[in-house]
């Protein structure tokens, strides 16, 4: 390890690399330590089952990734990363064979949806087209002064509605069943306020740049950014464990890329009691439980455009779907849970050998949930595709417990980290200026328990990399 630097950023995954490069640019020296003996955080990609095929071990699809205000500004593509498109971005099959479709294209999708596609022109249109600019207010603090505030105003309007009430305007099942799959993606109850607001960038992100995924999986993004980061000077270092601020080499200023508990085990003390007392109490959301599969041939889903879409979400019409949230979100292990599918393959071919084609999928679970979700998840998979059973070749199953041992920021399986409740969307980790900021002279979280929270993007440690830059440039 080395002796001192300028800046210490703790934990590799897209984050800490976000501010680490953002420190680098700079000018500054900066060493990044990963406890892992591999870096990535939520953006590894492993052949867990047979040989050759690629399984993205938790992150799959990347909107954000794209379309993110930092990561787009930054030359990944000359470090080796890809951008791949299915066909279709999402489905959302519902029983009688229907879908609701989601295409990169606004009109198309619009073209698509028959009596509802006006309204949903007239709730995706301006939010899309001025996506660029309402991602630069929303991936910033709430605290902060908009640069481009009317669209900020127009957004606050249906975001701050529950998904329930805003999916009110579409008739048809297999649209409102569309809108409420994505907003689901908060991994909170549907009918409570806010809930509207992943759907509505979800979606928007979606018309505006895709939902791509990486070619050769999700660690080539923080492979690119570890690449560029190694060529401005910095360093990684990992399996390196820091388990207290004594374990740091000598820095002007340190980057946590962890969850606020594991920063208070950390810190300790060290941290000013109100802090302390903030990240003890910062709340984390369901778990999530996973199942990846290795399929000869494609997934035989009853509804067509599922079978070319990167992306489909099971869980039937929006009333179950609000249904199981509820039971989730209340401890209560659903029986026809929500299911997340990706198949990357699709974009990206590379990642499958011969007609052996990986298949990735998750169902929210509660937090800490001890059960055994596989055949839960697999009942809902083989209801919207008959006789996909027989053409699975391998299967592993890892809940939330072993997701918390493979990212010690998933905690209770949360992949969110945070729970997405109205207060804590807005106001997280704690209430502060500089939400970055511990408290600690020179001390800062990255993590997604800040602003913007979850995805990957990099904001959470482009953000705090700017609270660093002014302590460096001092």
């Amino acid at each position: 390890m080395v002796d001192a630097t300028d800046a210490v950023v703790v934990g590799a995954g897209p984050n800490g690399l976000a501010a680490a490069v953002a420190i680098a640019q700079a000018g500054f020296a900066v060493t990044v330590l990963e406890a892992a003996d591999q870096i990535g955080g939520g953006t590894r990609t492993e052949e867990l089952l047979v040989p050759g095929v690629l399984h993205d071990v938790c992150s799959a699809v990347h909107p954000f990734g794209v379309a993110s205000p930092f990561l787009s500004t930054l030359p990944l593509h000359d470090h080796g990363l890809s951008w791949c498109w299915p066909e279709v971005d999402l489905a959302h099959p519902l029983d009688d064979g229907r879908a609701g479709v989601l295409l990169r294209s606004l009109d198309d999708t619009v073209a698509g949806m028959g009596t509802d596609g006006q309204a949903w022109r007239r709730a995706f249109g301006r939010l899309t087209s001025g996506f660029g600019e309402i991602a630069e207010d929303l991936m910033q603090p709430i605290q902060h002064i908009p640069r481009h505030p009317l669209r900020l105003v127009d957004f606050g309007v249906k975001a701050l509605q529950p998904a329930t009430l805003l999916a009110r305007r579409w008739k048809h099942d297999e649209v409102r069943a569309l809108f409420a799959g994505v907003a689901a993606h908060a991994i909170y109850p549907l009918e409570q306020p806010t809930t509207a607001a992943v759907g509505l960038m979800l979606i928007a992100s979606g018309h505006h740049v895709g939902w791509p995924v990486a070619q050769g999986g999700s660690r080539s993004i923080t492979d690119a950014l570890a690449s560029l980061l190694r060529s401005l000077g910095g360093t990684i270092e990992t399996g390196v464990m820091v388990r207290s601020l004594a374990d740091l080499p000598s820095a002007k200023v340190t980057l946590f890329d962890t969850s606020p508990s594991a920063l208070v085990a950390i810190a300790g003390d060290v941290l000013p009691a109100r802090v302390k007392r903030a990240y003890t109490r910062y709340r984390h959301g369901p778990g999530a439980f996973k199942v990846d599969l290795v399929v000869e041939g494609g997934v035989p889903w009853a509804s067509e455009p599922a079978r070319r879409a990167g992306t489909v979400h099971v869980g039937g019409t929006l009333e179950q779907i609000a249904a199981s949230e509820r039971d989730v979100h209340a401890g209560r292990m659903p029986d026809q849970p929500f299911v997340l599918v990706s198949q990357q393959y699709l974009a990206d071919p590379t990642r499958s050998a011969g007609q052996l084609n990986p298949i990735w999928a998750y169902a929210h679970v509660p937090s800490g949930y001890t059960g055994d979700a596989t055949e839960a998840v697999l009942g809902q998979l083989e209801r919207f595709a008959p006789g996909l059973r027989d053409r699975v070749v391998a299967m592993e199953a890892i809940g939330p417990a072993q997701l918390e041992r493979y990212n010690a920021n998933y905690v209770g399986g949360d992949i969110a980290t945070g729970a997405n409740d109205p207060l804590q969307l807005l106001i997280r980790p704690r209430l502060a200026l500089d939400p970055y900021a511990t408290g600690i002279p020179g001390v800062f979280i990255c993590s997604a328990a800040t602003p913007p929270g979850g995805g990957v993007h990099g904001m959470c440690g482009a953000n705090a990399a700017k609270s660093a830059l002014k302590v460096l440039r001092h």
